[in-house]
């Protein structure tokens, strides 16, 4: 028995050598494989800013208060000291501490306050975990631009899903010791791989000027009783979008309010039986009340419209540029046009006219316009369509970003599409489309690309330029000269007089369109889009602007989007100190009744930047012609 008992230490001794000195390694990670687990360390996603600095979206410190219902032994009690602190009621995270589960979040994203407060409490199976929070220091301005984060950190929609890799930095690892229910244990924590910051994008967008767009465009979209609106202002020379604004008309029904008891009843007279009935008075539900939101998407991207009558500068600019037309030559225009079995018309009756090629143009004459065409040819007008951008992304890059639907091969046209397509039917393009072929008129015949970052934000705060699109010739200095003088015109005495901004001079053309019906085919009886692009000074174009509006009443752009471009460009000409036309410019100008809008640049975040709050329009009548071709 001694010698079986020598044997037996002897084994053992041999086996805790064992375990001890040759196999520690593996039997020391199979015990840290039971406690410890890696868990991913976010980064802190990157700012996005306007071109002054002024934040759009930032990501802030949070935490997620979470409880481990398997480590707390009275649910009541640790419930009451919890509901104080966190607002909620003790019933509820009575019932959310009683689950048969390890990891029960109770609330989410809370600030360092709620946060620290539920540290001194010092409750068994109460945990706090940080994470952050996407916040938007300026409201909703911008959004449908900016775009959004999901519950991921993780960009959605917008410039957040476009530079989502470059916004979200890269996540660390963290090693740590957790229960088997993944609750974090009082232990040593060892950093993996580092957190590494997102990068800042600044953008090319003005905040006080996006805000003004954004009021003066739904103060339209309110008082013409539109669907949907877009407006985008631009600098002419760098292509920099400085404001791009997004909004749909929403009607909302307000609750009824609670009935209200009636009146106490005279007291009755002496010796009838009195009425113990009690009634009350229910007051008829209130009246929808309709009010402009932000676009669910950046319509001024993502959407396509047939623009109608500002698409005639395509054709324009084509046979000014073969020499087949110049400003002064005169046409017979009649009021019908018969192509193919169609009869193409002009917005108002008239007999047989003598125009120039101007004012054709600035008085949107669809024959005029037609019978410049016919002599341009199907070939050379599909070319100038493409020459001018259509049919192409922008080369911003934006998420969902349409290239538009045009006929680009003149094989497969109609023969009424020598008529339908020099007038802006049949093809489908963006509003940022239309305003690159304004634009290139603007800079002298050069397509500019447009911008919409001008510059990265590195965790230091060192900022990185982003180079710019490179830019090309389109049309010849004197074409685009000579469209600049015609398109005065529509300002002075055409279809825009009400888009003069005083003191500047202003060129640009109007646009109304039918809108398609994609369930019957053909066009929706009374419902049009409405368009206004132009650009100013004139005669040194700083800037270009374009503002379309769905389904307005009145129907047509010189009325009811061309005003708006006016305000839009009467503030963001002083904001930028833009000197004034000599002569004088233009008496007009927009007749709108909102009041001009003293907004500074932000120097601090702020949740509502200052500016103009009216939402009513008045429409005046003014002097000129007020229609274009449909």
């Amino acid at each position: 028995m001694r010698v079986v008992v020598v044997l037996v230490f002897v084994a053992l001794a041999l086996r805790v050598i064992g375990v001890q000195v040759f196999s520690s390694g593996r039997y020391s990670a199979m015990g840290a494989k039971e406690v410890d687990a890696k868990v991913v360390d976010p980064a802190v996603r990157g700012g996005i800013y306007d071109r002054n600095g002024a934040p759009l979206a930032l990501s802030v410190p949070r935490s997620t208060i979470v409880g481990d219902p398997f480590l707390i032994r009275h649910p009541a009690v640790v419930a009451a000291a919890l509901s104080k602190v966190l607002g909620v009621p003790t019933r509820t995270l009575v019932a959310e501490l009683s689950e048969d589960s390890g990891f029960v979040p109770l609330a989410q994203r809370v600030g360092d306050t709620v946060a620290n407060k539920v540290t001194a409490l010092a409750l068994a199976g109460i945990n706090v975990l940080p994470t952050t929070e996407r916040i938007d220091p300026a409201g909703s301005l911008a959004a449908p631009l900016v775009g959004s984060v999901g519950s991921a950190n993780t960009g959605q929609a917008g410039l957040e899903y476009k530079y989502d890799s470059l916004l979200g930095g890269r996540s660390g690892i963290v090693k740590e010791e957790t229960s088997p229910d993944g609750v974090p244990l009082p232990g040593k924590t060892t950093q993996v791989s580092s957190t590494v910051p997102g990068t800042g994008v600044e953008l090319t967008i003005d905040e006080p000027l996006q805000y003004v767009t954004e009021q003066s465009l739904g103060a339209e979209i309110l008082a013409s009783h539109a669907k949907s609106g877009i407006a985008i202002v631009m600098n002419s020379r760098t292509g920099e979008i400085l404001s791009m604004a997004n909004l749909v008309a929403k009607t909302v029904q307000p609750p009824t309010p609670k009935p209200a008891p009636s009146p106490p009843a005279a007291p009755a007279p002496a010796g009838s039986t009195p009425s113990s009935t009690t009634t009350t008075t229910t007051p008829p539900p209130p009246p929808p009340i309709t009010t402009v939101v932000e676009a669910p998407e950046n319509l001024a991207l993502t959407q396509v419209y047939e623009p109608g009558s500002v698409f005639k500068l395509v054709t324009f600019s084509a046979a000014l540029q073969d020499g087949i037309i110049s400003p002064d030559e005169v046409f017979s225009v009649p009021n019908t046009l018969p192509i193919d079995g169609w009869v193409f018309h002009d917005a108002e009756n008239h007999p047989t006219e003598r125009l120039t090629a101007t004012q054709i143009l600035a008085q949107s004459s669809n024959i005029g316009t037609i019978e410049i065409a016919q002599q341009l040819g199907e070939g050379r007008l599909a070319a100038q369509i493409a020459t001018l951008g259509f049919g192409s992304r922008s080369g911003l890059g934006f998420p969902a970003e349409s290239s538009g639907l045009v006929k680009s091969n003149p094989a497969k046209w109609r023969v009424s599409d020598i008529g339908s397509t020099p007038i802006g039917q049949d093809d489908a393009v963006t509003a940022q489309q239309v305003l690159d072929m304004v634009n290139t008129v603007a800079t002298g015949g050069v397509f500019v690309p447009p911008r919409l970052v001008q510059a990265t934000v590195a965790t230091d705060g060192s900022i990185a330029t982003t180079r710019a699109g490179a830019t090309h010739r389109a049309l010849s200095q004197e074409v685009s000269s000579q469209l600049t003088t015609m398109m005065e015109q529509v300002v002075q005495d055409g279809t825009a007089v009400t888009a003069g901004v005083p003191g500047y001079t202003v060129a640009g053309k109007t646009g109304t369109a039918q809108i398609p019906d994609l369930v019957h085919g053909g066009y929706i009886q009374g419902a049009y889009m409405a368009t206004f692009a132009g650009f100013a000074p004139a005669e040194h174009p700083a800037l270009s602007a374009i503002v379309v509006l769905e389904r307005p009443s009145p129907i047509y752009g010189g009325i009811v989007a061309a005003p708006v471009f006016s305000q839009i460009m009467r503030y963001a000409l002083h904001r930028y100190g833009i000197p004034t036309s000599a002569g004088g410019g233009s008496t007009g100008g927009s007749p709108l009744a909102v009041p001009f809008p003293q907004v500074s640049p932000p120097t601090t975040a702020v949740k509502n930047a200052p500016g103009p709050t009216t939402t009513t329009t008045t429409i005046v009548a003014s002097a000129g012609k007020t229609t274009e071709g449909l």
